[in-house]
């Protein structure tokens, strides 16, 4: 397949109806079609658990000139696209042509829930194959060989010397096996391994680049387009810290979610949005308050970091297109990179809101299923700025705590140590001392009493939400964490009448002491403790399951069209 009609497929499923029998990996022969597989009508149900959303923004305020900037920035986003296809499967573009193929009802709707999932595994179902010559989904996605197991992968790893071992580990480098004779496996940089497509990608950087009036803008798309061409991603993610203006594009290999076999590779992805300038300014206050956190986190002194990065900007934005492991199955409302652990100990992290994203998630799904899952009397503490501050402060808790630690006398991360389990501990960790902080701002005199009350309510329908997501998903198995947490301390209470509430007399110490427990273990780099504590409360139990039967009616999250997006494109066409 062209890369063209590619990227078009892996952003138009408005558009474009048609699917069919496909492949198999080139690395696996194809399965044979399963009885289990779901027809068009199932495939229908299973599609709208996402609601279409119109996703967009004003731009009348923009230049010109702007606009051409971010319409190349689109253009290139569809460029990533393409690239995450790859690398969630090798098989993944073969297959896509062969769903191209069929024009029947089945194959309209098969192809509608690939293009969801950027695969042909259902992210909600356990990863569920939808579509017959599927494998089941390979735990290390395609950075790694096919069929090599974990443990062969890991002996080649302490075989290496410690500058090739940081290569093979690291973010920007994919797994192959070695030619004959030349040992078990190489690591491939992802300049090489997606090289036309970074090629053409940079480009359009670089024309974006030529555009830009805002110097900032310049500098990063400029620095970003080398890094896509030379592997070296340290500079580009200095400017991107520095980035000011009201364009604020993030492209490139950023979240490892995707690799589950040892969270250490990064997918592509992009966020193209322009900054909401007047509620950035309003929670821009909150970083002022990092390190005084840092300070009153519950661990073991000598597990704070005596002083935070010198940055940390908070963000507030409109989404105009999103592409790559930022779209695929539930939508990012926020996120907090970069995820190097050099620039974040030098500049901090940036802590970005997609706040028409969120917007839209408050109100077709968890508005519906407070109605739900909560008592009449609390469902009216349900409330959008309790939703969004956490959030906001969700991000903000990903830069404190333990990051680079010592294990056994040698300097490592959280991430490399915790492994596959890294993603929804991290998660996990994000959420629940989100909460401390913002009970420790409050209890400061900082954030409203008033927010106390809304804050765990709307936090507890939220949970309901997220385990929605899937547990093979690192957020809906961090909140399955959290939640069975919660209520085993008794700060969450399951009602006989199937319905939840907070207790106010136990759900702040719950809070404090799941923090305490998660930022320990990062801290000692307790691999064992992280898994242990997955499998033990990473599980839907029987009243939560219950509760989730009802919510089948309410859609999971939002399926986006990137309205603002296509007119950009369309302009620049004419």
């Amino acid at each position: 397949m062209g890369l063209g009609l590619l990227m078009l497929l892996a952003n138009r499923p408005d558009s474009v109806h048609a699917a069919g029998p496909a492949g198999g990996s080139p690395d696996r022969p194809p399965v044979s079609q399963s009885s289990a597989l779901p027809d068009a009508a199932a495939l229908e149900r299973m599609a709208a658990r996402f609601a279409p959303t119109e996703i967009g923004a004003d731009l009348s305020a923009l230049p010109a000139a702007d606009r051409q900037v971010l319409a190349r920035l689109v253009a290139a986003s569809k460029i990533v696209d393409a690239i995450f296809l790859r690398q969630v499967w090798a098989g993944n573009p073969a297959m896509l042509l062969g769903l191209v193929r069929d024009d029947s009802p089945a194959g309209r709707a098969r192809l509608h829930y690939f293009l969801i999932n950027k695969g042909p595994w259902s992210r909600l179902d356990g990863q569920e194959a939808f579509v017959a010559g599927a494998p089941p989904k390979p735990a290390g996605a395609n950075f790694y060989p096919a069929g090599a197991t974990r443990a062969e992968f890991e002996r080649w790893i302490q075989s290496l010397p410690d500058t090739e071992r940081r290569r093979a580990t690291g973010f920007f480098t994919t797994i192959r096996r070695a030619p004959a004779g030349a040992g078990d496996f190489i690591a491939v940089p992802y300049s090489q391994a997606y090289q036309g497509e970074l090629k053409l990608a940079a480009a359009l950087l670089r024309e974006a680049a030529a555009l830009a009036a805002e110097p900032t803008l310049k500098r990063y798309l400029t620095a970003r387009a080398d890094a896509l061409l030379g592997n070296d991603y340290y500079a580009s993610d200095v400017a991107w810290m520095e980035l000011t203006g009201a364009i604020q594009p993030t492209i490139g290999p950023y979240e490892v979610y995707e690799d589950e076999l040892f969270n250490y590779k990064a997918a592509f992805e992009s966020f193209i949005t322009v900054e909401d300038a007047a509620e950035s300014a309003k929670l821009r206050q909150l970083s002022g308050h990092l390190q005084a956190l840092e300070d009153s986190l519950p661990i073991a002194p000598a597990s704070r970091n005596p002083k935070l990065g010198a940055l940390a900007p908070i963000l507030v934005v409109n989404e105009i297109f999103a592409a790559g492991d930022a779209n695929r199955g539930v939508q990012t409302a926020a996120f907090n990179l970069p995820n190097d652990e050099r620039v974040v100990r030098e500049k901090g992290a940036k802590r970005v809101m997609l706040k028409n994203v969120q917007e839209a998630k408050f109100a077709k799904t968890l508005v519906p299923i407070s109605k739900v899952v909560l008592a009449p009397a609390d469902q009216a503490h349900v409330a959008f700025d309790a939703f969004f501050t956490h959030i906001v402060m969700h991000e903000l808790m990903h830069g404190l705590g333990p990051h680079t630690i010592t294990v056994g006398g040698r300097q490592t991360t959280v991430r490399q140590e915790m492994k596959e389990t890294s993603s929804a501990l991290e998660e996990a960790k994000a959420d629940i001392s989100g909460l401390w902080a913002l009970q420790h701002l409050i209890d400061e005199g900082v954030m409203p009493k008033s927010l106390e009350r809304p804050l765990y309510t709307t936090f507890l329908a939220s949970a309901f939400r997220s385990i929605r997501f899937g547990l093979s998903e690192a957020h809906g198995r961090a909140v399955a964490i959290q939640l069975n947490y919660l209520l085993d301390q008794g700060g969450f209470v399951a009602r006989p009448d199937g319905t939840f509430a907070v207790n106010p007399d136990r759900i702040k110490v719950g809070v404090a002491a799941l923090t305490r427990e998660i930022m320990t273990m990062q801290a000692e780099g307790d691999y064992a403790k992280s898994k242990a504590l997955g499998d033990r409360l990473g599980v839907v139990r029987p009243e939560v399951q219950a509760a989730l039967d009802r919510l089948t009616s309410i859609p999971v999250d939002i399926e986006p069209r990137f309205t603002t997006a296509e007119a950009l494109l369309q302009g620049a066409q004419e």
